[in-house]
């Protein structure tokens, strides 16, 4: 057997309901009440200066999203009116009250507090005709209408805040994204750019003296030059796109860490020899962390080829399970004392950052075991925590 919410099925055909529609209906429903209670009290011209009066403040209940400075003040202006030169109305006053919890939910910050100052006057009229009336009458309904103004004030400065969240979360997206994107293309054009360079270089160096190897030099530059364009491709796809979105919808043609064959192919072409040390687990982290160490690999590579003039490297990646550790060793001119990071080992921070981990860099002393024995050359650690 079902069991039907109808409370849950009401609350949401409510929310179905157009506000203006809604305020329109409840404007209706003062309107006819106010209607019928003056009708039972007045005959006459005073009947119908009170009905013209009670569509006045019926209309200050329809437009009170529209326009709820305008509604509330014209409301408030027949309420006196009719306060003072017709009769009091026991229902009148609460269209006010809804016009007054308009006012400060719906108006703007400024016009909102004039709410309370407007509803003295207005208290003061309707009460002019009860002489016998006590000081705790008026009172008490300048306290409820108050309150009914302060919850509606509240309700409003809360939503502009959480809009203001709202809008702050969006903007750190999309400048993490931005940065995200910023760190791809980095990465990508630095290193192809770095590698076509020293390929084209060497082949106009052999040119005349062995054209087999121009030849082969050439036809690696090619393929490297479409690899370049496809995730070129692919990341400014990223841009294209109406909202940000991370990196991770696209992550599925993203390249990762069983990519690394072919980077070392590409650094044997430029003249770098890479030889890769791997736990068979590391290629089995998530998509991300996948490329993540690929990239921090592929920019260690590049500043080993551009900076260090390094003839050969190794990488080594260890996976236990709570973290993967990366480490790029060259053979290289190492780093010059008191060097500074440039943009591809910040980006590598960032990257590390992005998942709590840590990074070190830095030159490897003469004759050392990561170097080889024979030269200095510059060290990259990278620990990748598993999320």
């Amino acid at each position: 057997m079902q069991t039907v919410d109808v409370t849950g099925a009401a609350t949401r055909a409510l929310r179905r309901v157009p506000e203006d529609v809604a305020d329109a209906a409840l404007a209706a429903a003062f309107l006819a009440a106010m209607v019928v209670e003056r009708a039972r009290m007045l005959s006459g011209e005073r009947l119908s200066a009170a009905v013209a009066l009670s569509v006045v403040m019926a209309g200050g209940v329809a437009f009170r999203r529209r326009v709820p400075y305008a509604g509330y003040i014209v409301g408030s202006t027949a309420l006196i009116a009719e306060a003072l030169w017709i009769a009091p109305s026991p229902i009148s006053p609460y269209a006010n009250l809804v016009c007054l919890y308009s006012l400060g939910l719906y108006a703007t910050r400024s016009r909102a507090r004039w709410g309370p100052l407007i509803l003295i006057p207005g208290v003061v009229a309707y009460f002019a005709k009860f002489p016998s009336a006590t000081l705790t009458m008026p009172a008490g309904v300048l306290f409820t209408w108050w309150l009914a103004w302060a919850v509606g004030y509240g309700a409003a400065r809360r939503h502009e805040e959480q809009r203001a969240a709202r809008q702050a979360v969006r903007r750190a997206a999309v400048a993490d994204e931005r940065l995200r994107l910023a760190r791809e293309l980095h990465d990508l054009i630095g290193h192809t750019v770095n590698v076509m360079v020293v390929q084209a270089g060497a082949g106009r160096r052999v040119l005349d003296r062995d054209p087999a190897k121009t030849r082969e030099l050439l036809t690696g530059l090619e393929h490297i030059g479409r690899d370049a364009l496809t995730e070129l491709d692919r990341v400014l796809g990223l841009l294209r796109r109406h909202e940000p979105a991370g990196l991770s919808d696209s992550l599925g043609t993203a390249p990762g860490i069983a990519e690394l064959p072919r980077l070392v192919e590409r650094m044997a072409q430029a003249g770098v020899q890479v030889r890769v040390r791997m736990d068979p687990s590391a290629s089995e982290v998530i998509p991300s962390m996948d490329l993540s160490a690929y990239r921090i690999v592929q920019e260690a590579l590049t500043n080993a080829l551009k900076h260090g003039g390094a003839k050969s490297a190794r990488v080594t990646l260890r996976h236990d399970g709570r973290a993967l550790d990366i480490e790029v060793c060259d053979d290289g001119r190492g780093s010059p004392a008191g060097y500074l990071p440039g943009r591809g080992l910040l980006g590598i921070a960032e990257r590390v950052a992005a998942f709590g981990g840590s990074v070190e860099h830095g030159g490897i002393e003469h004759g050392s075991v990561e170097s080889g024995g024979d030269r200095g050359g510059f060290r990259l650690r990278a620990v990748l925590p598993v999320p």
